[in-house]
């Protein structure tokens, strides 16, 4: 009979890997400003299926970086190679007694899993290991909380935490399958019981109560950011969105090309609320450049649902300018990492430029190996300044150009109009004559119009 196991080494099945170096260091914690004065104190846990071993470990330093992001003390880190994930234990029941060991030495209060467990994985978890026990989802959405400001930021990582907690309601003890009534229903008493229903049902028709809320908001608050999209659409001023892997450097490249002076931080999902700036090419025309939240790995799909009418803007974009940490050991797996969200959000179909950041910090190898992967991209570095040249220089070229020539003679009195034509088009020719301004240029169709009555004969 065949088990699930084969193909696998005996001795990689019966050993759990621990990845050296990941032990948080006191410096490295001090770094983060917005760290909590009582740092959680966390053991890292993931289970191999497929890849090198590189890749597993590549895949827990970036769930160490998450956990410090989130303002937890990381004291060790586990691998436990499967063919998949134990649907009791996640690890195996086996392994968790190693686990258990693990958080007993070190006096850990946390385990973070590398991975969305099910209820039952966590409870089964939590109960062997005596300690709270969260996994990648809970913690990506942890750091969005903390990072959001604005109302609808808060508001869509709220969204996004009650859509998580709604599949994983669960009673401790035997105080939960009670039938609400009087005290019982959480104080409501009178109007809050209900026919038959127990607190559990009473909980989780609460928060979709408070989702549909959250929802209706969320909608409200898209028709501000659907205006203002519109006045540019109907300016035809081309957008230009920046996404990329999260801490690849977005907001630091946004600042870069317009001075738009955005926080800029060495942390995971600094940049949560979308910011846009006018800017304009060297030959004058005019475009929006607008930073987006960052990607990871196995971003929770709650958090593209909540934050799919931002999410949705790049896709309404003309031009993506996807930025990729060149300094990183897996950038080609940031880059599959980030498709797979826009391919959610319907934007593959937008024109991309790669743009490889910090090229300063890169080995030049890695960086040779993913311009031969990707032909159509820019190598450029936030930090001094290199190759913005030809980056603004790309922008340029794939911006869209307008579609409308016109030939016209201007009245000098509507410098106005000559001014629009400067910003939103391509001048051709421009010669002064003794009634006005002669004008070739190349417009968007909007402006054509509004410029016919000036056609010359």
């Amino acid at each position: 009979m065949t088990s699930d196991m084969e193909g696998l080494e005996l001795e990689e099945r019966n050993s759990m890997r621990r990845v050296a170096s990941l032990r948080t260091e006191l410096e490295d914690i001090t770094e983060v400003e917005y760290r909590q004065l009582r740092l959680e104190r966390v053991v890292l846990v993931g289970v191999w299926t497929d890849g090198s071993v590189e890749d597993a470990e590549n895949s827990l330093a970036e769930l160490k970086l998450l956990a410090e992001t989130a303002g937890s003390e990381v004291l060790d880190a586990l691998i436990q190679r499967r063919q998949k994930p134990d649907p009791a234990t996640y690890i195996g029941s086996g392994k968790v007694e190693e686990l258990k060991a693990s958080v007993e030495a070190t006096g850990a209060d946390t385990i973070i899993c590398d991975g969305e467990l099910a209820p039952s994985q966590l409870r089964n978890l939590e109960d062997r290991c005596k300690v709270k026990v969260v996994d990648r989802t809970a913690l990506i959405l942890d750091i969005f909380a903390q990072h959001a400001k604005s109302k609808e930021g808060k508001a869509q990582v709220e969204l996004a935490q009650l859509t998580y907690q709604t599949q994983r309601l669960r009673g401790w003890g035997g105080n939960l399958s009670r039938q609400a009534g009087g005290r019982a229903a959480g104080g409501e008493g009178i109007g809050g019981r209900g026919p038959g229903e127990t607190k559990l049902e009473t909980d989780r028709r609460r928060i979709q109560a408070k989702i549909a809320k959250l929802r209706r908001e969320l909608a409200a608050l898209s028709v501000t950011r659907d205006t203002k999209k519109a006045d540019r659409r109907r300016h035809d001023v081309p957008s230009v969105s920046i996404a990329g892997y999260t801490n690849a450097g977005k907001s630091s490249i946004l600042n870069r090309l317009t001075d738009a002076g955005v926080l800029v931080e060495n942390a995971l999902f600094a940049t949560l609320d979308p910011t846009t700036r006018r800017t304009q090419t060297a030959d004058g025309r005019v475009y929006t450049l607008s930073d987006t939240v960052g990607f990871v790995r196995h971003l929770p799909h709650q958090l593209i649902e909540a934050f799919r009418s931002t999410l949705e803007e790049v896709a309404d974009s003309d031009l993506l300018l996807h930025v990729v940490d060149g300094s990183h050991p897996d950038p080609a797996g940031q880059i599959s990492a980030v498709r797979e969200v826009l391919a959610d959000v319907d934007a593959l179909g937008v024109p991309e430029i790669i743009v490889i950041n910090k090229v300063d910090a890169a080995d030049p190898v890695a960086i040779k190996q993913l311009l031969a992967a990707e032909p159509h991209a820019v190598v450029v570095s936030a930090r001094t300044g290199e190759g913005f040249d030809e980056l603004l220089n790309a922008i340029e070229a794939d911006l869209p150009r307008p579609a409308s020539r016109i030939e016209i003679v201007l009245p000098y009195e509507r410098g106005d109009l000559l001014n629009q034509i400067h910003l939103r088009g391509e001048i051709e020719t421009l010669d002064h004559e003794a009634d006005g301004t002669h004008v070739v240029a190349l417009v968007d169709g909007a402006l054509a119009h509004d410029l016919a009555a000036f056609a010359s004969s």
